[in-house]
């Protein structure tokens, strides 16, 4: 483990995009205050720059630094969700323009990922992560569905649980709002 946190957060400093393993499906990662490292991934998925991009971080601390106002029943939110939540937040700040949605809204999970939790750590800066898959097809639900094409475009492949068979799915998306009212983006 140690050795491919090291190798994917080399890649992940230098301005590369990774290919690895999350609390959910397989993600496409970069670092998310890159703008440069975010378009390669746009790029390669082929998506629209309206398109914005979840962003994960390793702890709720971390909120505050990329989200203007946090609504404190966000905390609660976090800590008794069940399953990975991504929250899309109000009044981004200091991220790569294209991860931020036209809104100016931005999704954040706080990731209970091993792996992701130590590169995050480590990188001291949160990364992309959006499904492994061009854009319109269906999400890899785990690493043998990832698309050579996907494979091929990435800086780094992380080896670690690629041999992993169970399906995942994506986090559920909510968007909250300053005020603290929420609604369901995907469940």
């Amino acid at each position: 483990m140690k050795n491919e946190v090291e190798k994917a957060l080399e890649v992940v400093k230098a301005g590369g995009i990774i290919l690895y393993p999350t609390d959910t499906i397989w993600g496409i990662g970069c670092d998310a205050t890159n703008e440069e490292a975010v378009q390669k991934v746009m790029a390669l998925k082929g998506r629209s720059a309206s398109k914005s991009l979840i962003v994960l971080v390793d702890n709720d601390t971390k909120l505050a630094s990329y989200v203007r106002e946090i609504p404190d029943v966000a905390y609660d939110l976090i800590e008794y969700a069940e399953n990975p939540l991504t929250i899309v937040y109000s009044n981004a700040k200091n991220l790569a323009k294209s991860v931020i949605n036209e809104d100016g809204s931005v999704g954040i999970r706080v990731v209970k990922h091993n792996f992701c939790q130590q590169l995050i750590q480590r990188f001291r800066l949160p990364i992309v992560s959006t499904s492994a898959n061009i854009s319109g097809e269906p999400a890899p639900k785990n690493f043998s569905e990832v698309s050579q094409e996907i494979i091929d475009g990435v800086d780094y492949v992380v080896n670690l649980e690629q041999e992993v068979s169970e399906e995942k799915t994506p986090s559920t998306i909510m968007k909250l709002s300053p005020d603290g009212l929420f609604t369901f983006i995907r469940r």
